[in-house]
């Protein structure tokens, strides 16, 4: 036995191997995506930081580069995944399905309710609005994830419209940037218009009773 060790010395720490399977290319692409919509939803395009993305999802900093091209690659296939997830799960609703009414009061519903849940969704908006849809406009998918939904609303207006229980002629487009702009003002907003009129706007029965006026609202709209 050597004379400088022991039967008592505690064994050398060996370095953990690193993974020697295939990459799954898929988890990397969504760890990478959901960190980074945390850093942009926080700091906006400007202040995120490609390093900051790297450590919170736990990537090589160079894959981010292989699988985006770089910070702007990766801010418009996190706007694209952002407006992806809402589609899918609007299509989850089968609004085609629905009578014509109820169709729309459940779009409604979703789209406050999803508002309420995903502050990231308004925040990257924002985001975008400000730089005038300057990324959007490099999305190649954009106007194709939009298309399913305002076709449902176009079906289910003119269905409405032919059993008398909607006015004809309502615009698809309009409609749907109605129900959206009623919930996103309010909610971007709420802070401010919390100080000017000195009463909550975020608690769960002021959010509730927001939502009950937005269907409202909405109802009376299309009302023959």
């Amino acid at each position: 036995m050597d004379a400088t060790s022991s039967e008592t010395d505690p064994p050398k720490a060996v370095p953990p191997k690193r993974p020697t399977g295939p990459r799954d290319p898929v988890r990397t692409r969504a760890a990478i995506l959901e960190a980074a919509t945390h850093e942009f939803r926080a700091k906006g395009l400007t202040g995120a930081r490609v390093d900051t993305i790297a450590k919170r999802s736990g990537v090589n900093k160079r894959m981010i580069y292989h699988y985006f091209g770089g910070k702007e690659g990766l801010y418009v296939a996190v706007l694209e995944a952002t407006y992806s997830a809402i589609r899918h799960a609007e299509g989850d609703l089968h609004l085609g399905d629905r009578e014509p009414l109820d169709a729309i009061c459940e779009l409604v519903r979703f789209t406050w309710r999803y508002f309420i849940d995903h502050p990231e969704f308004l925040s990257l908006l924002g985001t975008e609005n400000l730089h005038r849809a300057r990324f959007l406009k490099q999305s190649s998918r954009i106007r194709d994830l939009h298309s399913p939904l305002v076709a449902t609303l176009s079906h289910q207006l003119a269905r409405g419209a032919e059993k008398g229980v909607i006015r004809p002629g309502i615009d698809p487009v309009q409609l749907y940037i109605s129900i959206a702009s009623l919930g996103f003002f309010y909610l971007s907003n709420r802070y401010t218009l919390a100080t000017i009129f000195g009463r909550s706007m975020d608690d769960p029965a002021s959010l509730e009773a927001r939502g009950r006026h937005i269907e409202d609202v909405v109802l009376a709209y299309l009302r023959p």
